[in-house]
């Protein structure tokens, strides 16, 4: 059952990650154990651009279709237990699904009171600031959205967590917000449940921390994990609680019996996750990420304390998408011998044949070396040759292009085959961050009862108060003998995307440990094992508190990763590439 409110502390479970996670997971986290509340994450900047092209052939649609799937299992269960339901499954048409609820909960016979948030659609407005003086530039390159010439499909501001706690106030046994942040989801009901004020920084800051940690589901209990072989039933592996205090602090954990684990490493790899610097920028609050401290508490409990918060941000971040135009590729194989001559044939034949690579707006050639000489097996002595093409026209790039490819199947390199079939082109989108002023949002919970309720921005927003947080007092970086052993026999990694970042967030499981990293994992040595950073701007930013550090790769991921042509577009593999690389590390501590 639900605790009366005010009472600590509040249960809040995570039931997704992202749209498409595990189905069955909603109805885990009710039968499971007690929780308080269910929330779950549904939206990335990639799905705002998947929910627009089924909104664009459906108008109704636009939300994360799979949560009503989820709630036609456990809506009556979840009511049934006063468990309340705070979601961002709404997208682009938080209403609509709000309405398809309704009429979901009529139809099981479930008495559920729904209520919505909206107002992070600025989209109709983007003229409007423009021409007032707002110049949407881009956060990283500084370009004005103007000189772009382009036209965005979809602009949503980040909302916070203010609109939740007007609609849980309301008397909402569900909650469906838009583009709210990850971590607002955990933010909302501990605010409401505890009665915070706008001010209070450093517990709105713990409850970010909280949020950000259990946001991505199983990652949190061991999933994606860099020392996963010490995770027990990672096949299903539970997913995470936060009990939040009173006081902001919170203790990340998971129902008994439940695969996974929940220890520092696993939290500490998620505190990691698709972050920046050290200040982490939320709608309601500035959370100093380098004051967090983490304490395992008993086996899967990870008390998280000490967290620091400033003010929030003056300004919103904006998710704008536009269509970049089209895309299209192939991928050969080549087998044996002489690869690097088959991969120059392939691609002189392949582009003199279609007029030539200057043609097209952009071309992305890559040969990936994953053969072996006198390889014991056909499929061990193969490299792979990936062709990207783009351009606004989608003639070029569509089966003129894949034909071309597949015609030379008989009169090229020997061996010849391919392992993607002919395709047409596909629409690809650009993403672009701005920062908009909070005034131009119109931020409003919509009641179950239909009555609408303004939401304010934060009192003292842009306030500039600098929380000064002391570092820990660290031993000295071991000396002495060295073996060559990849960097990941002592380190943990996770890494991410930021936008066109990449986030490499690398940890150490020992105060020694991290007093090495800190003295030798400098930006000149990360980019020496990440060649692909060398000539790239890389940001290092240190976080003693938690033993680690976290490097940022700006652009690595051009446009975002619906226009990446890499072939890992959201660098979910970076992390475990830069701990497979070999370095000089200390004998005394490979000892340990």
């Amino acid at each position: 059952m639900t605790r009366p409110r005010g009472e600590g502390p509040v249960r809040i479970a995570n039931c997704s990650g992202f749209f498409g996670d595990r189905l069955s997971a909603a109805r885990e986290m009710l039968e499971d154990g007690p929780i308080d509340y269910l929330t779950g994450d549904y939206l990335a900047e990639l799905t705002m651009l998947i929910l627009w092209k089924a909104r664009a052939k459906d108008p109704s649609l636009g939300y994360a279709a799979t949560f009503l799937r989820q709630m036609e299992d456990v809506l009556g269960l979840a009511v049934e237990r006063g468990v309340r339901i705070v979601v961002n499954a709404g997208g682009l048409n938080p209403a609509g699904l709000a309405e398809r609820l309704r009429a979901l909960a009529e139809k099981i016979g479930v008495k559920a009171n729904v209520a919505h948030v909206e107002g992070d659609d600025v989209l109709p407005k983007l003229g409007a600031l423009q021409a007032q003086g707002v110049p949407l530039a881009h956060l990283e390159t500084g370009r004005d959205l103007a000189s772009a010439g382009v036209k965005p499909v979809t602009a949503n501001a980040y909302l916070g967590a203010w609109g939740i706690v007007a609609a849980l106030e309301s008397g909402a046994d569900v909650v469906v917000c838009p583009r709210v942040t990850d971590a607002s989801l955990v933010v909302g009901p501990a605010a409401f449940h505890f009665g915070w004020r706008r001010a209070d920084w450093d517990r709105l800051a713990g409850a970010v921390v909280a949020g950000h940690v259990i946001e991505c589901g199983p990652q949190a209990t061991g999933g994606n994990y860099s020392f996963f072989r010490e995770i027990p039933a990672l096949e299903h592996p539970g997913f995470p609680i936060a009990e939040v205090a009173a006081d902001g602090s919170a203790v990340i954990t998971k129902h008994p019996g439940t695969g996974g684990a929940v220890t520092v490493g696993t939290v500490t790899a998620q505190l990691l996750y698709e972050i920046d610097g050290p200040r982490y920028a939320n709608p309601d609050v500035v959370a100093r990420f380098d004051s967090v401290r983490l304490e395992q508490e008993a086996p899967d409990r990870v008390r998280i304390s000490g967290v620091r918060g400033e003010p929030a941000p003056r300004d919103a971040k904006v998710c704008i998408n536009y269509l970049g135009g089209f895309r299209n590729g192939m991928t050969f194989v080549l087998t044996g011998l002489d690869v690097e001559e088959k991969a120059a044939l392939v691609r002189r034949s392949l582009f003199a044949t279609l007029g030539g690579e200057e043609r097209f707006a952009s071309v992305d050639v890559r040969l990936v070396r994953t053969d072996k000489a006198d390889a014991p097996s056909n499929e061990e002595a193969t490299a792979l040759l990936r062709i990207i093409v783009k351009d606004q026209d989608p003639q070029k790039v569509g089966r003129a292009f894949t034909n071309a490819a597949v015609e030379m199947a008989l009169g090229n390199y020997p061996g010849f085959f391919a392992t993607t079939p002919p395709t047409p082109e596909s629409p690809y989108g650009v993403y672009w961050p701005a920062l908009v002023p909070r005034g131009c949002i119109d931020e409003v919970t919509v009641a179950h009862d239909g009555r609408r309720i303004s939401i304010a921005p934060p009192p003292g927003a842009g306030s500039e108060t600098d929380v000064v947080v002391a570092a820990p007092v660290l031993p000295a970086a071991p000396q002495g003998a060295t073996e060559r052993r990849p960097l990941g026999t002592l380190f943990g990694a996770r890494s991410g995307d930021k936008g066109g970042n990449a986030n490499v967030g690398v940890w150490a499981r020992t105060p020694e440990a991290y007093a090495w990293l800190r003295e030798h994992l400098d930006v000149a040595r990360f980019r020496v094992l990440v060649p692909d950073a060398a000539r790239l701007e890389v940001r290092r930013y240190e976080l003693p508190n938690v033993l680690a550090l976290n490097f940022v790769v700006v652009g690595l991921l051009g446009d975002g990763v619906a226009a990446s042509t890499r072939a890992d577009p959201q660098a979910k593999g970076l992390g475990e590439y830069l701990r497979s690389r070999l370095v000089d590390l200390p004998v005394v501590l490979l000892a340990r």
